[in-house]
């Protein structure tokens, strides 16, 4: 598959099964995706298994996709955010994080500085800053650092319904930003 296809036609030939889409899919996104991943877990590997882990998620739940609640690369996006969450949280890569050794360390250190996805590139952060200050504080911690919603609401010292509200909000005013 050589064109270029628009979000529609992906999500119809993605929705059919066929192979060839979800190889396009792959090929066009993993990039992005690869990134936020990377920025939550900052582990090269472990961020490479996230990633087909995230993939293959995709490809076996495309029928829960619902384009009226969001586009197909926020769907995508959140699957990976909190993928990547989930394993950052796990006892095993907790454990597996402390056994480095310092060389990898610095090897990692170096390479994440130039493989970091980088939202300014598609204008998000730029989007967000521009949002009114509760919003985007909001946004800062759970999109871009990798927070949870009770971990924002403590960090800001806010009640975590006035984070899930502010979220919501945030999102719908983001939602009008991209339109």
């Amino acid at each position: 598959m050589n064109k270029k296809l628009s979000e529609e036609e992906l999500i119809e030939l993605l929705r059919t099964g066929e192979q060839s889409s979800f190889t396009y899919l792959y090929d066009n996104y993993s990039a992005a995706i690869y990134g936020v991943v990377l920025r939550i877990i900052e582990d090269e590997e472990a961020a490479a298994d996230v990633l087909q882990e995230t993939f293959i998620k995709i490809w076996k739940n495309f029928s829960m996709y619902d384009s009226s609640k969001g586009r197909l690369f926020t769907w995508m996006i959140n699957i990976a955010r909190n993928m990547a969450i989930d394993k950052m949280r796990s006892k095993y890569f907790k454990q597996d994080s402390k056994n480095l050794d310092i060389e990898d360390s610095v090897g990692l250190v170096h390479e994440h500085v130039q493989t970091v996805f980088n939202p300014e590139h598609i204008g998000l952060k730029q989007m967000v800053q521009k949002m009114k200050p509760e919003f985007s504080a909001i946004l800062e911690l759970v999109y871009f650092n990798g927070f949870t919603q009770a971990e924002t609401a403590k960090e800001l010292d806010i009640p975590l319904g006035t984070v899930k509200t502010r979220m919501r909000n945030a999102i719908i005013e983001l939602r009008e930003f991209i339109k």
